[in-house]
Protein backbone atom coordinates (compact mmCIF):
# COMPACT_ATOMS: atom_id res chain seq x y z
CA UNK A 1 0.00 0.00 0.00
CA UNK A 2 1.29 3.48 -0.90
CA UNK A 3 1.36 5.61 2.25
CA UNK A 4 3.43 8.48 0.79
CA UNK A 5 0.53 10.85 0.17
CA UNK A 6 -1.04 10.63 3.68
CA UNK A 7 2.42 10.93 5.27
CA UNK A 8 3.20 14.05 3.23
CA UNK A 9 -0.19 15.53 4.07
CA UNK A 10 0.36 14.89 7.77
CA UNK A 11 3.81 16.47 7.54
CA UNK A 12 2.44 19.54 5.75
CA UNK A 13 -0.30 19.89 8.34
CA UNK A 14 2.23 19.65 11.17
CA UNK A 15 4.43 22.32 9.55
CA UNK A 16 1.46 24.65 9.17
CA UNK A 17 0.47 24.14 12.82
CA UNK A 18 4.03 25.03 13.87
CA UNK A 19 3.94 28.08 11.61
CA UNK A 20 0.66 29.20 13.15
CA UNK A 21 2.12 28.88 16.66
CA UNK A 22 5.08 31.07 15.64
CA UNK A 23 2.81 33.65 14.02
CA UNK A 24 0.60 33.84 17.11
CA UNK A 25 3.66 34.42 19.25
CA UNK A 26 4.87 37.13 16.87
CA UNK A 27 1.51 38.91 17.05
CA UNK A 28 1.41 38.74 20.85
CA UNK A 29 4.93 40.16 21.21
CA UNK A 30 4.46 42.93 18.65
CA UNK A 31 3.12 46.36 19.52
CA UNK A 32 0.19 46.15 17.14
CA UNK A 33 -3.00 48.17 17.65
CA UNK A 34 -5.38 45.91 19.56
CA UNK A 35 -8.02 45.75 16.82
CA UNK A 36 -5.41 44.86 14.20
CA UNK A 37 -4.00 42.18 16.49
CA UNK A 38 -7.49 40.70 16.83
CA UNK A 39 -7.93 40.84 13.07
CA UNK A 40 -4.67 38.92 12.51
CA UNK A 41 -5.55 36.32 15.14
CA UNK A 42 -8.93 35.84 13.50
CA UNK A 43 -7.24 35.10 10.16
CA UNK A 44 -5.07 32.46 11.80
CA UNK A 45 -8.08 30.88 13.46
CA UNK A 46 -9.74 30.59 10.06
CA UNK A 47 -6.69 28.77 8.70
CA UNK A 48 -6.74 26.43 11.74
CA UNK A 49 -10.42 25.74 11.18
CA UNK A 50 -9.85 25.00 7.49
CA UNK A 51 -7.06 22.56 8.34
CA UNK A 52 -9.55 20.38 10.22
CA UNK A 53 -11.31 19.79 6.93
CA UNK A 54 -8.16 19.19 4.90
CA UNK A 55 -7.92 22.67 3.38
CA UNK A 56 -6.20 25.90 4.41
CA UNK A 57 -2.86 24.94 2.86
CA UNK A 58 -3.18 27.58 0.15
CA UNK A 59 -4.03 30.37 2.61
CA UNK A 60 -1.24 30.06 5.17
CA UNK A 61 1.40 31.64 2.91
CA UNK A 62 -0.81 34.68 2.29
CA UNK A 63 -1.69 35.05 5.97
CA UNK A 64 1.92 34.52 7.05
CA UNK A 65 3.20 37.22 4.69
CA UNK A 66 0.53 39.64 5.88
CA UNK A 67 1.29 39.05 9.57
CA UNK A 68 5.03 39.44 8.98
CA UNK A 69 4.32 42.79 7.33
CA UNK A 70 2.04 44.25 9.99
CA UNK A 71 4.31 43.09 12.81
CA UNK A 72 7.39 44.63 11.18
CA UNK A 73 5.85 48.07 10.65
CA UNK A 74 6.96 50.78 13.13
CA UNK A 75 3.55 51.43 14.70
CA UNK A 76 5.11 52.99 17.81
CA UNK A 77 8.78 53.37 16.91
CA UNK A 78 10.17 56.87 16.41
CA UNK A 79 13.55 58.52 16.50
CA UNK A 80 14.16 61.40 18.92
CA UNK A 81 14.61 64.77 17.24
CA UNK A 82 17.85 66.66 17.75
CA UNK A 83 16.65 70.09 18.86
CA UNK A 84 19.98 71.89 19.17
CA UNK A 85 19.46 75.02 17.07
CA UNK A 86 23.14 75.95 17.01
CA UNK A 87 24.19 72.48 15.93
CA UNK A 88 21.44 72.45 13.28
CA UNK A 89 22.76 75.68 11.78
CA UNK A 90 26.29 74.28 11.77
CA UNK A 91 25.21 71.12 9.96
CA UNK A 92 23.31 73.01 7.28
CA UNK A 93 26.10 75.55 6.80
CA UNK A 94 28.63 72.73 6.58
CA UNK A 95 26.70 70.97 3.83
CA UNK A 96 25.30 73.89 1.84
CA UNK A 97 26.39 77.32 0.73
CA UNK A 98 23.71 80.01 0.90
CA UNK A 99 20.06 78.86 0.88
CA UNK A 100 19.35 81.15 3.82
CA UNK A 101 15.56 81.08 3.38
CA UNK A 102 15.42 77.28 3.45
CA UNK A 103 17.72 77.05 6.46
CA UNK A 104 15.73 79.67 8.39
CA UNK A 105 12.49 77.79 7.78
CA UNK A 106 13.94 74.60 9.25
CA UNK A 107 15.31 76.48 12.26
CA UNK A 108 11.88 78.02 12.86
CA UNK A 109 10.35 74.54 12.86
CA UNK A 110 12.98 73.31 15.31
CA UNK A 111 12.35 76.31 17.55
CA UNK A 112 8.66 75.43 17.87
CA UNK A 113 9.49 71.81 18.70
CA UNK A 114 12.02 73.00 21.29
CA UNK A 115 9.45 75.22 23.02
CA UNK A 116 6.90 72.41 23.04
CA UNK A 117 9.42 70.05 24.60
CA UNK A 118 10.39 72.57 27.30
CA UNK A 119 6.76 73.18 28.21
CA UNK A 120 6.00 69.45 28.12
CA UNK A 121 2.95 70.21 26.02
CA UNK A 122 0.94 67.43 24.42
CA UNK A 123 -0.07 69.67 21.53
CA UNK A 124 1.15 68.46 18.19
CA UNK A 125 2.73 70.73 15.65
CA UNK A 126 2.50 69.67 12.02
CA UNK A 127 5.78 70.09 10.21
CA UNK A 128 5.60 72.36 7.18
CA UNK A 129 5.61 70.49 3.87
CA UNK A 130 8.53 72.16 2.15
CA UNK A 131 8.35 72.23 -1.64
CA UNK A 132 11.81 72.81 -3.07
CA UNK A 133 11.44 74.07 -6.62
CA UNK A 134 14.42 74.57 -8.88
CA UNK A 135 16.28 73.34 -11.93
CA UNK A 136 18.36 70.16 -11.92
CA UNK A 137 21.55 70.41 -9.89
CA UNK A 138 20.45 73.20 -7.57
CA UNK A 139 20.68 70.97 -4.49
CA UNK A 140 17.08 69.96 -3.77
CA UNK A 141 17.71 66.32 -2.90
CA UNK A 142 20.94 66.92 -1.01
CA UNK A 143 19.32 69.64 1.08
CA UNK A 144 16.53 67.25 2.06
CA UNK A 145 19.20 64.82 3.25
CA UNK A 146 20.78 67.60 5.30
CA UNK A 147 17.45 68.28 6.99
CA UNK A 148 17.31 64.61 8.02
CA UNK A 149 20.86 64.85 9.38
CA UNK A 150 19.96 68.06 11.22
CA UNK A 151 16.95 66.48 12.93
CA UNK A 152 18.63 63.13 13.49
CA UNK A 153 15.86 61.38 11.55
CA UNK A 154 15.98 58.55 9.03
CA UNK A 155 15.81 59.57 5.38
CA UNK A 156 13.56 58.08 2.72
CA UNK A 157 13.45 59.05 -0.95
CA UNK A 158 10.42 58.13 -3.06
CA UNK A 159 11.01 58.97 -6.74
CA UNK A 160 7.90 60.15 -8.56
CA UNK A 161 9.59 60.37 -11.93
CA UNK A 162 7.69 58.02 -14.21
CA UNK A 163 5.38 56.79 -11.42
CA UNK A 164 2.65 55.02 -13.36
CA UNK A 165 -0.11 54.28 -10.86
CA UNK A 166 -1.53 55.36 -7.52
CA UNK A 167 -1.24 51.68 -6.54
CA UNK A 168 2.52 52.21 -6.29
CA UNK A 169 1.83 54.47 -3.31
CA UNK A 170 -1.33 52.86 -1.99
CA UNK A 171 -0.45 49.16 -2.30
CA UNK A 172 -2.34 46.14 -3.63
CA UNK A 173 -4.92 44.18 -1.61
CA UNK A 174 -3.58 40.99 -0.04
CA UNK A 175 -6.33 39.09 -1.85
CA UNK A 176 -4.75 39.87 -5.23
CA UNK A 177 -2.00 37.74 -6.82
CA UNK A 178 0.42 40.70 -6.97
CA UNK A 179 -0.35 41.76 -3.38
CA UNK A 180 2.17 44.04 -1.68
CA UNK A 181 2.22 47.28 0.32
CA UNK A 182 2.79 50.63 -1.35
CA UNK A 183 6.01 52.62 -1.39
CA UNK A 184 5.09 54.65 1.69
CA UNK A 185 4.77 51.74 4.12
CA UNK A 186 7.59 49.82 2.45
CA UNK A 187 9.85 52.76 3.21
CA UNK A 188 8.74 52.99 6.84
CA UNK A 189 9.41 49.30 7.36
CA UNK A 190 12.86 49.66 5.82
CA UNK A 191 13.96 52.50 8.14
CA UNK A 192 12.11 51.13 11.19
CA UNK A 193 10.72 54.50 12.21
CA UNK A 194 7.35 56.23 11.85
CA UNK A 195 8.82 59.76 11.75
CA UNK A 196 11.46 59.88 9.02
CA UNK A 197 12.08 62.63 6.52
CA UNK A 198 10.26 61.46 3.38
CA UNK A 199 11.40 63.08 0.14
CA UNK A 200 8.71 63.04 -2.54
CA UNK A 201 11.14 63.59 -5.38
CA UNK A 202 10.19 65.17 -8.71
CA UNK A 203 6.43 65.23 -8.25
CA UNK A 204 6.15 67.11 -11.55
CA UNK A 205 7.38 64.09 -13.52
CA UNK A 206 4.44 61.72 -12.97
CA UNK A 207 3.12 60.15 -16.16
CA UNK A 208 0.17 62.22 -17.48
CA UNK A 209 -2.19 59.22 -17.50
CA UNK A 210 -1.72 58.59 -13.77
CA UNK A 211 -1.34 62.18 -12.60
CA UNK A 212 -4.90 62.74 -11.33
CA UNK A 213 -5.02 59.52 -9.27
CA UNK A 214 -1.52 59.97 -7.82
CA UNK A 215 -2.17 63.60 -6.93
CA UNK A 216 -5.29 62.43 -5.07
CA UNK A 217 -3.15 60.13 -2.91
CA UNK A 218 -0.57 62.90 -2.53
CA UNK A 219 -3.21 65.24 -1.07
CA UNK A 220 -4.04 62.60 1.52
CA UNK A 221 -0.37 62.13 2.39
CA UNK A 222 0.23 65.85 2.89
CA UNK A 223 -3.01 66.87 4.60
CA UNK A 224 -2.73 66.80 8.43
CA UNK A 225 -6.47 66.15 8.63
CA UNK A 226 -6.11 62.95 6.59
CA UNK A 227 -2.63 61.51 6.94
CA UNK A 228 -3.14 60.41 10.55
CA UNK A 229 -5.27 57.54 9.22
CA UNK A 230 -3.69 56.60 5.90
CA UNK A 231 -4.95 53.23 4.65
CA UNK A 232 -2.65 51.14 2.49
CA UNK A 233 -4.69 48.64 0.46
CA UNK A 234 -2.45 45.74 1.48
CA UNK A 235 -2.34 46.45 5.21
CA UNK A 236 -6.04 47.42 5.16
CA UNK A 237 -5.75 49.29 8.44
CA UNK A 238 -5.16 53.00 9.24
CA UNK A 239 -1.51 53.96 9.76
CA UNK A 240 -0.58 57.30 11.31
CA UNK A 241 1.72 59.27 8.98
CA UNK A 242 1.37 62.57 10.82
CA UNK A 243 4.82 62.29 12.43
CA UNK A 244 6.53 62.21 9.05
CA UNK A 245 8.12 65.37 7.73
CA UNK A 246 7.38 65.36 4.02
CA UNK A 247 9.53 67.33 1.60
CA UNK A 248 8.61 67.57 -2.08
CA UNK A 249 10.74 68.63 -5.03
CA UNK A 250 10.06 69.64 -8.63
CA UNK A 251 11.73 71.44 -11.49
CA UNK A 252 8.64 73.62 -11.92
CA UNK A 253 5.04 73.87 -10.70
CA UNK A 254 3.20 74.01 -14.05
CA UNK A 255 1.51 70.61 -13.74
CA UNK A 256 0.94 70.59 -9.97
CA UNK A 257 -2.80 70.95 -9.12
CA UNK A 258 -3.91 73.85 -6.93
CA UNK A 259 -5.22 71.45 -4.28
CA UNK A 260 -1.70 70.04 -3.86
CA UNK A 261 -0.01 73.45 -4.02
CA UNK A 262 -2.26 74.66 -1.18
CA UNK A 263 -0.64 72.10 1.11
CA UNK A 264 2.94 72.98 0.17
CA UNK A 265 5.27 75.73 1.28
CA UNK A 266 7.11 76.69 -1.89
CA UNK A 267 10.77 77.59 -1.59
CA UNK A 268 12.64 78.43 -4.77
CA UNK A 269 16.11 76.94 -5.08
CA UNK A 270 18.29 79.60 -6.71
CA UNK A 271 20.54 79.18 -9.71
CA UNK A 272 24.21 79.71 -8.96
CA UNK A 273 26.48 82.44 -10.28
CA UNK A 274 30.06 81.65 -11.29
CA UNK A 275 31.37 83.08 -8.03
CA UNK A 276 28.97 80.92 -6.02
CA UNK A 277 30.00 77.86 -8.03
CA UNK A 278 33.64 78.58 -7.22
CA UNK A 279 32.87 78.86 -3.51
CA UNK A 280 30.87 75.63 -3.53
CA UNK A 281 33.57 73.81 -5.52
CA UNK A 282 36.42 74.93 -3.25
CA UNK A 283 34.72 74.80 0.14
CA UNK A 284 32.21 71.95 -0.19
CA UNK A 285 32.84 69.63 -3.13
CA UNK A 286 36.64 69.54 -3.10
CA UNK A 287 36.99 68.61 0.63
CA UNK A 288 34.27 65.98 0.21
CA UNK A 289 36.03 64.25 -2.70
CA UNK A 290 39.41 64.44 -0.98
CA UNK A 291 37.97 62.65 2.03
CA UNK A 292 36.21 60.07 -0.13
CA UNK A 293 39.44 59.23 -1.97
CA UNK A 294 41.59 59.20 1.16
CA UNK A 295 43.64 62.21 0.06
CA UNK A 296 44.51 65.53 1.71
CA UNK A 297 45.10 69.03 0.37
CA UNK A 298 48.81 68.22 0.57
CA UNK A 299 48.34 65.81 -2.33
CA UNK A 300 46.69 68.34 -4.66
CA UNK A 301 47.38 72.02 -5.23
CA UNK A 302 44.88 73.80 -7.47
CA UNK A 303 45.64 77.29 -8.80
CA UNK A 304 42.86 79.87 -8.49
CA UNK A 305 42.65 80.21 -12.26
CA UNK A 306 41.54 76.56 -12.47
CA UNK A 307 38.58 77.18 -10.17
CA UNK A 308 37.44 79.99 -12.48
CA UNK A 309 37.94 77.72 -15.48
CA UNK A 310 35.79 75.01 -13.85
CA UNK A 311 32.97 77.52 -13.25
CA UNK A 312 33.14 78.85 -16.82
CA UNK A 313 33.09 75.35 -18.29
CA UNK A 314 29.74 74.74 -16.60
CA UNK A 315 28.24 77.25 -19.04
CA UNK A 316 24.59 78.04 -18.45
CA UNK A 317 24.06 75.10 -16.09
CA UNK A 318 22.11 76.67 -13.19
CA UNK A 319 23.22 73.95 -10.81
CA UNK A 320 26.54 72.47 -9.80
CA UNK A 321 26.46 69.01 -11.36
CA UNK A 322 28.94 69.82 -14.13
CA UNK A 323 31.17 71.58 -11.58
CA UNK A 324 30.92 68.54 -9.31
CA UNK A 325 31.92 66.19 -12.12
CA UNK A 326 35.05 68.20 -12.92
CA UNK A 327 36.17 68.49 -9.31
CA UNK A 328 35.70 64.76 -8.89
CA UNK A 329 37.61 64.18 -12.12
CA UNK A 330 40.64 66.10 -10.82
CA UNK A 331 40.73 64.19 -7.53
CA UNK A 332 40.17 60.85 -9.26
CA UNK A 333 43.00 61.40 -11.74
CA UNK A 334 45.40 62.44 -8.98
CA UNK A 335 44.45 59.36 -6.96
CA UNK A 336 45.32 57.19 -9.97
CA UNK A 337 48.69 58.88 -10.40
CA UNK A 338 49.55 58.42 -6.71
CA UNK A 339 48.62 54.73 -6.72
CA UNK A 340 50.55 54.34 -9.99
CA UNK A 341 53.69 55.64 -8.29
CA UNK A 342 53.93 58.90 -10.25
CA UNK A 343 54.31 61.12 -7.19
CA UNK A 344 52.57 62.24 -4.02
CA UNK A 345 51.86 65.93 -4.69
CA UNK A 346 50.38 67.36 -7.87
CA UNK A 347 49.83 70.95 -8.93
CA UNK A 348 47.01 71.71 -11.34
CA UNK A 349 47.50 74.94 -13.27
CA UNK A 350 47.05 76.42 -16.75
CA UNK A 351 49.95 74.45 -18.18
CA UNK A 352 48.38 71.04 -17.44
CA UNK A 353 44.65 71.83 -17.08
CA UNK A 354 43.64 69.81 -20.14
CA UNK A 355 45.10 66.68 -18.55
CA UNK A 356 42.79 67.02 -15.56
CA UNK A 357 39.67 68.74 -16.91
CA UNK A 358 39.02 66.67 -20.04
Amino acid sequence: MDTTQPTNAASDSSNIVNEIVKLKEKISTSQLPSSLSEKAMDQLQRVEYALRFGSGYSHIETVSKYIDWICDLPWNKSTTDSLDIKKAREIMDKNHFGLTQVKDRILEYLSILTLQQKKNTSDTFSAPVLFLVGLAGTGKTTFAKSIAETLGRSFVRIPFGGLASAIDLRGVSKNQPEAEPGLILKSLKRVGSKNPIVLLDEIDRITPEARAAIMGVLIELLDPEQNSSFVDHYIDYPFDLSSIMFIATANNTNVIPTAVMDRLEVISMPSYSDEEKITIAKSYLYPKFLKTCGLTDENIKIDDVIWHKIARLSGYDPGIRSVERRVEMIVRKVAYKIVNGQGSTFVINESNEKEYLT
